[in-house]
């Protein structure tokens, strides 16, 4: 199974770029990250609407969808684990994440996603969100090949 994060904006170079190449080396499925940007001061609609454009561009043909949104899912480590785990054992060849910008994502967007998910109810800057979901697919590897990284 191979994985794309899809992301709105650049990470530049120093802590957070170092700690996702650390958990991107760490990764056994393929990982790609595609980070797109929309350069037009545009309204923010609009500029949603661009971005999601942007980012299904960025993901293979027939991915399935997850879309990181305050207003998704909340899911411990294991319930994680196990949505990926179901995802790669029924077939999925590619799953493909995407972090929308400081708008979010539009009503369109989400509800072309097979999982629309939330870190919880907390604000965390996007370039953030990046690290935050390489761990948890990280630990959801490792769940899943019973290894004892993960401690509940």
């Amino acid at each position: 199974m191979r994985l794309t994060l899809a992301a709105v904006g650049r990470l530049k170079a120093g802590p957070e770029k170092m700690l996702y190449a650390s958990y991107a080396q760490r990764m056994a499925w393929p990982l790609v990250l595609r980070e797109v940007e929309e350069r037009r001061k545009l309204p923010a609609a609009e500029r949603m609407a661009r971005e999601a454009d942007l980012l299904l561009a960025a993901c293979p043909a027939g991915a399935v969808l997850v879309a990181l949104d305050r207003r998704g899912k909340v899911l411990d480590s294991d319930g994680f684990a196990r949505w990926v785990g179901a995802r790669r054992d029924s077939g999925a060849s590619d799953l493909a994440f995407l972090i929308g910008g400081a708008e979010g994502h539009p009503e369109a967007l989400l509800k072309r996603c097979a999982l629309v998910l939330s870190f919880g109810p907390m604000t965390f800057p996007h370039m953030l969100a990046r690290i935050l979901l390489i761990e948890q697919l990280y630990r959801a590897q490792q769940i899943l090949a019973g290894h004892p990284y993960h401690r509940a």
